[in-house]
């Protein structure tokens, strides 16, 4: 029993109700009451201490935080339908040579969709998704980090790829999935891979890449003088995954160095944006998880350039993430699968394929430099169709990859059970050579 009153005891010292009422509310509460005992300590003492909300203050009359309330996110721009730049101090200042590779990236990206379009609805692949209206935002990107920085694509970042150099023959045999695609032809077409050029292998399912890259970049951020920064792309419809919330509050609590770009293209997959989501966007959400953002024009090379740039030195400088919303138009279908004439008007459409293209941009821009040539462009555009075409008749002989290749590449050795499925798959393929195309595959 002697044991149990002194356990009482200091349980009873240690119980808030044992304390002054003077030092609690001191202490747990910034109240009027407790304000007025702290006399004349400022303007923070009306400030709350719960640990969920350490800035915010105490009213006396209650007011609805209302959505409308609150000001739109502006959309940062450089360069206007016509090339022209709106304020000189926001010039890039990029070399001729960059701004024509920066040109010639996007219509070789644009004359390949075209052909790869074609190639699916011809029945020689199976899927295929353009790019058409989101070239610059790949690009301008791509051109403002580092080739160091790692990527983490959802499936529209071709060109991304392109910038780095990643070739045509790489690009159509990964569509054809044949013995020289990188990814030993696993995966569907256009989803693409590379670990030299630092771009992870996209995945179909929607938005579980973008957790990934927060935690790679956490990996970075750990590693001595790192200088290194992750981005991942995705739109505004994977935004609505749980996976996007995840990464988001992930990659604030743990100050991730990445790069969350969004690519709002106005309709994920048949869906418009405004029934999709009610809020401000996608760089609306960022406050509400305590991130940095920033909106811009993504249909122009120089915002997407500019915003990208100040981003990547900012996740560097602050080891801390940001949401990037490239604001642009998906001119072509969603992919070959969907027919967007169901949802959208074809008048809508013409404007963003001619006044608001951003290669149309891009090229009044140059104009206006003297750095573009209508004949060099032309022989441009028909050497990249030449050597599609070309590559498409090529990647259509190889070989396909050795099907015995599904069961490696898992584990650094291959365990007992996956051996047992080879042997079997071995056999039963021996015994039925008749009924599969091994002429087809690599041997």
């Amino acid at each position: 029993m002697s044991l149990l009153r002194t356990l009482g005891t200091v349980l009873a010292r240690r119980s808030p109700l044992a304390r002054s009422p003077s030092r609690t509310v001191v202490k747990c509460l910034s109240s009027d009451a407790a304000s007025q005992q702290q006399g004349a300590s400022g303007p923070s003492s009306l400030h709350a201490k719960f640990p969920g909300a350490l800035e915010a203050s105490f009213v006396t009359t209650p007011k609805l935080a209302l959505p409308e309330s609150i000001e739109p996110i502006p959309i940062y721009r450089v360069m206007n339908s016509e090339g022209v730049i709106d304020d000189p101090s926001q010039e890039p200042n990029l070399e001729q040579a960059t701004v024509q590779k920066m040109f010639r990236d996007m219509v070789l990206l644009n004359t390949m969709d075209k052909i790869l379009y074609e190639s699916q609805r011809q029945g020689r692949i199976s899927f295929y998704m353009t790019n058409f209206g989101e070239e610059a935002s790949h690009i301008g990107s791509a051109a403002a980090l580092s080739p160091e920085d790692w990527v983490y694509g959802q499936y529209r970042e071709a060109g991304v790829l392109v910038w780095r150099g990643f070739t045509i023959s790489d690009f159509i045999n990964q569509c054809y999935g044949n013995a020289e695609d990188q990814g030993k032809g696993r995966q569907m077409p256009v989803h693409y891979g590379s670990r030299k050029l630092n771009f992870v292998t996209i995945s179909s399912p929607l938005g579980t890449q973008i957790p990934q890259a927060a935690g790679a970049a956490y990996a970075f951020k750990l590693q001595p003088n790192n200088q290194r920064c992750v981005i991942t792309y995705f739109g505004e419809g994977a935004a609505s995954e749980g996976d996007t919330h995840a990464a988001f509050n992930f990659a604030a609590t743990l100050d991730s160095p990445v790069i969350f770009f969004c690519r709002n293209n106005g309709f994920a997959i048949s869906t418009p944006s405004r029934e999709q989501y009610r809020g401000d966007g996608i760089a609306g959400r960022a406050a509400g998880y305590g991130m940095a953002a920033l909106r811009f024009d993504g249909t122009d090379v120089f915002a997407t350039y500019n915003a990208t740039k100040l981003a990547r030195e900012y996740v560097l400088r602050e080891n801390k993430p940001i949401v990037l919303e490239a604001m642009a138009y998906r001119i072509g279908h969603h992919s070959t699968s969907d027919d967007s004439t169901a949802y959208r008007p074809a008048e809508e459409l013409e404007v963003w394929n001619t006044v608001e293209h951003p290669i149309a941009k891009l090229k009044h821009y140059m104009l206006r430099r003297g750095w573009f040539d209508e004949a060099k462009e032309n022989e441009f555009v028909k050497s990249v169709r030449k050597q599609v075409l070309s590559q498409i008749n090529q990647s259509e002989r190889i070989l396909k990859p050795d099907w015995r290749e599904m069961f490696q590449d898992v584990y650094a050795e291959m365990p007992a059970h996956l051996k047992e499925q080879l042997r079997a798959m071995e056999e039963h393929v021996e015994q039925h050579r008749e009924h599969y195309p091994l002429k087809d595959f690599k041997q």
